[in-house]
């Protein structure tokens, strides 16, 4: 089970239903929380309907389509004895013994539980009440919604101060690099230079390279941009214009310029670490 990075809620007739997220697209649902619509004893239900020779083939299929490591000869072994009155569903046996990634046991006084990704989630839910399912789905998407509201936003903020940093660094380039004697075509090669040089410094390859190798998606490098890259990014752009001042030479730039982005983006990524270990019951 990959490490769990945030945990949020959603409220679907009155029941609190714990969300874990490791990349805020592969998400896991507490099939506990959801169990609890109609059972005193969340467990007991959940493994009932884990029992199921339908529900044991439809998380295999899921494990097959999701994940290259699923052990399937393991697995045609494991669905044979799927629904018969001695079968029972182990969670650590499917976990490990099959490599699955589709559920997991989280232990804990607060958010403990049993967890299922969303799509698993969804199956469950329709197997414990079709209108609870639509409750669920109807605040799940209600949460997605303002997350990427959040999102958005963070992530407009972030381009629009790699932006003003850019200014800060074409101003450096005009006031050091630039000769009066250059014609406008070299002095827009000159600046091309530059933004490259940061391109190539953090994402390992040139406006034109991102472009050959994704004619499929619109705008450009920068726009395709992670929000910690663009934070490195507006770092990048305000030291660079320091190093042009100080009159270092473009390749020693680069070597300066991919130390700084390497070593910040690990400490952004450290951070992440860090609100993983904050979170109660978090594994390290």
């Amino acid at each position: 089970m990959a490490k769990t990075i945030k945990k949020e809620t959603i409220h679907a007739a009155g029941i609190d239903i714990g969300i874990y997220t490791t990349d805020f697209k592969n998400e896991f649902i507490s099939l506990t929380d959801i169990a609890r619509y109609k059972s005193i004893d969340p467990r007991i239900t959940i493994h009932n309907w884990l029992r199921g020779r339908d529900v044991v083939e439809f998380l295999g299929l899921w494990e097959v389509l999701h994940n290259p490591d699923f052990k399937r000869i393991d697995f045609d072994t494991f669905k044979e004895e799927a629904g018969t009155n001695a079968f029972v569903f182990s969670i650590k046996n499917w976990t490990d013994e099959l490599g699955a990634i589709g559920l997991f046991t989280k232990s804990g006084r607060y958010g403990g539980g049993i967890y299922a990704h969303i799509d698993i989630a969804f199956e469950f839910a329709s197997w414990i009440s079709p209108e609870f399912k639509l409750y669920i789905i109807k605040d799940y998407q209600r949460l997605k919604s303002d997350e990427n509201s959040r999102l958005s936003l963070s992530w407009n903020l972030n381009r629009e101060i790699a932006k003003l940093n850019y200014r800060i660094h074409t101003d450096a380039i005009r006031d050091n690099l630039i000769p009066p004697e250059l014609t406008p075509d070299q002095i827009s090669y000159k600046y091309a230079n530059e933004a490259d040089l940061l391109n190539v410094a953090l994402f390992g390859m040139t406006a034109k390279q991102w472009r050959e190798k994704n004619s499929d998606k619109t705008g450009n490098i920068r726009d395709d941009a992670t929000l910690n890259q663009l934070l490195v990014l507006a770092n990048m752009e305000s030291y660079n214009a320091i190093l042009i001042e100080q009159g270092k030479a473009m390749s020693e730039r680069l070597v300066l310029l991919r130390e700084l982005a390497l070593k910040q983006m690990e400490t952004l990524s450290a951070v992440s670490m860090e609100a993983i270990k904050s979170l109660p019951g978090g594994e390290s």
